[in-house]
């Protein structure tokens, strides 16, 4: 029996990479299917969502939870259209200089606010979200204050402007694999290993001789350039920006698309946002009750599946194990 379940587990967890793979896959495809742009939209912003829950991912991969991820993604969103538009800087040196900008600017922050830990950390990233929609209101030449800044261009890569929204998918599709991939190959890596032994037991790993409050900063700064990356790419889709865009809202409904999905997981991010972005769509016709709704989901993921729901299909492989 014991021989058995090692060898039947042996097998799933090598399928299961291929199968998760194949799933997303066919999620990914069903807008072409449809040929709606309505889907487009959703899987677009659904590409948006799992990237920007991806760097907030990476912070938790070192047992931080920031409240300012919002905040960075207006960042990187402000930092390339005012690149573009009032500069004249090509999109395709923009998006990186907007990731680089928030790197830049958790990096100065991040020294020593992660000092801090827990509830604290939280509480300090919280005001820091706050602080930044407070000043871009109150630098309306900057960042066009209450009213933001309307008929941003499109995506223009070499000359060509997104105008489809097929075309913007595909682009969207491939920054999120791009982030995926990075973050995979990081994860594998010696700096992978130590984002793991600080969440695992942060004493313990600086005991072991690793800079503890050097890697919570790398982790830090690697997530908000994603998030930069991602307000990038948001703004120029979108079309329009403002500071109330990006408040406290925002990074909130990025805690719940990364806990749901599997706060530890690389799946988690991509799984949290194909379930629940769509989700508002759904309960359109429910309006009162949506955030009802919407917070009972929520409670059930957490009640029963603390991992997230990443974590569900091994779950029920291993249930089926333990049954045979």
């Amino acid at each position: 029996m014991t021989i058995a379940r090692s060898q039947n587990s042996g097998k799933l967890g090598h399928v299961g990479p291929f199968a998760f793979i194949a799933a997303i896959a066919c999620l990914a495809l069903i807008p072409w299917f449809t040929g709606s742009t309505f889907h487009f939209h959703i899987a677009i912003m659904v590409c948006l969502g799992a990237m920007a829950a991806a760097g907030l991912g990476t912070i938790a991969w070192v047992g931080q939870l920031s409240l300012a991820h919002g905040a960075f993604v207006g960042i990187g969103a402000y930092t390339c259209v005012l690149l573009v538009t009032r500069l004249g800087v090509p999109f395709i040196l923009g998006l990186p200089a907007a990731a680089l900008v928030a790197g830049a600017i958790a990096y100065i922050i991040g020294t020593p606010l992660l000092r801090l830990r827990g509830v604290y950390f939280v509480l300090i990233t919280f005001a820091l979200n706050e602080l930044f929609r407070l000043v871009m209101l109150e630098f309306p030449s900057v960042s066009g204050g209450s009213s933001g800044i309307a008929g941003v261009s499109k995506i223009s890569i070499f000359g060509f402007e997104l105008q489809r929204q097929q075309d913007v998918y595909v682009f969207t599709l491939l920054m999120l694999a791009l982030v995926i991939l990075a973050l995979w190959t990081i994860r594998k890596g010696p700096l992978g290993r130590r984002f793991a032994a600080v969440e695992e037991n942060l004493d313990l790993a600086e005991a072991s001789g690793i800079p503890t409050a050097r890697t919570q900063n790398i982790a830090f700064v690697l997530g908000s350039a994603i998030a930069g990356f991602t307000g990038a790419i948001m703004a120029h889709y979108i079309g329009f920006i403002s500071p109330e865009t990006f408040g406290f809202q925002l990074s909130v409904s990025y805690v719940i698309l990364l806990v749901c999905g599997g706060r530890l997981s690389l799946a988690g991010p991509i799984v949290g946002a194909v379930f629940l972005t769509p989700l508002p769509e759904f309960l359109r016709s429910a309006h009162e009750y949506q955030h009802i709704i919407y917070g009972v989901v929520l409670i059930v993921v957490l009640r029963f599946i603390p991992d997230g729901l990443s974590a569900l299909p091994r779950k029920l492989l291993s249930y089926r194990g333990e049954r045979s």
